[in-house]
Parts: C-alpha cells; structure tokens; sequence
C-alpha cells in the first residue's frame, strides 16, 4: 500500500482535533485528503460520517479510510455497516500491521482519547505501509466477504 494515497477520513466532536492533525499531515506526506468532517468540536452523531468514508472507499474514490472519534469503537462499528468495509480499530502498531498484512482492512479506527498525536502518526504510517500479505490470508478474507454476503 506504498506511494501516495486518495485518504478519506471523518470523526466525530471527539475525534475533531486529532482528525485536524491528520489531515495536515498527511498533506505534507503527499496523501490526497477528502475531509468529510465534522468541522468543529461541537456534538454531533458519527454514524453518517463513518458510513460516508466507508461508502468513498468502497466506490474507489478513496484508497483507504480513517474514522477516529474517543474511543475509535462505534466509528469502526460504523464504518463495518458499508458491504465490502473491513475496518480495524488499532490503537498500536502491532494491531495496524497485521490489520493490513492479515486482514487486508481498507478502514482505520482510532481512539482519540486513546492514543496522542505522535502514536497516532506512527499508527496511520503504520497503516498505509503495510501491504496485504495474500496466501491463506486471502482465503480468510474471502470467507469474511462470504458471511457478509449471506447476511
């Protein structure tokens, strides 16, 4: 998952300032960002902005997904509600590694209250470096497809 990425990222109220700190450095990575909000630490419902990023990423208009709101908990259970979404909350390296390697997880959840700034630039690095490993792997993901097909 190398190079430049289209990055489609949203939180909400909790998630807003580090969503901010992304956003930017992200930019500064060379990543193409589609901010889908919130806009501002005011209340709101994360529901419709996580589906909203895991709709952009499931219609390729962005290679992958990030949703953060306090805990990262219900924007990833949100964000899983978008037939062909597989996110992972992964608030360490080591879960945003195998994430990707073993789970070929297209969404990234965090929790903003959860992980600072600087875990949460190695976690999102983590995130887009790390490439799908395949193999028995495939099979597993194939059958995650499957069980959301039949259901």
């Amino acid at each position: 998952m190398s190079g430049s990425k289209r990055i489609a990222i949203g939180s909400d109220h909790a998630g807003y300032e580090l969503k901010q700190h992304l956003v930017a450095f992200l930019t500064g990575l060379g990543h193409t960002v589609d901010d889908q909000g919130t806009h501002s630490t005011e209340s709101c419902d994360y529901p419709p902005i996580c589906a909203g990023v895991g709709r952009t990423v499931r219609d390729g208009k962005a290679d992958v997904g990030i949703v953060l709101g306090g805990s990262g908990q219900g924007e990833q259970l949100a964000a899983n509600k978008v037939r062909g979404v597989r996110a992972a909350l992964c608030n360490c390296l080591y879960t945003a590694r195998m994430a990707r390697a073993h789970n070929d997880a297209n969404v990234l959840s965090m929790g903003a209250r959860v992980v600072g700034v600087g875990l949460a630039e190695e976690i999102v690095t983590t995130f887009l470096a790390t490439d799908f490993e395949g193999g028995r792997h495939a099979r597993r993901v194939s059958q995650l497809t499957d069980l959301e097909n039949e259901f």
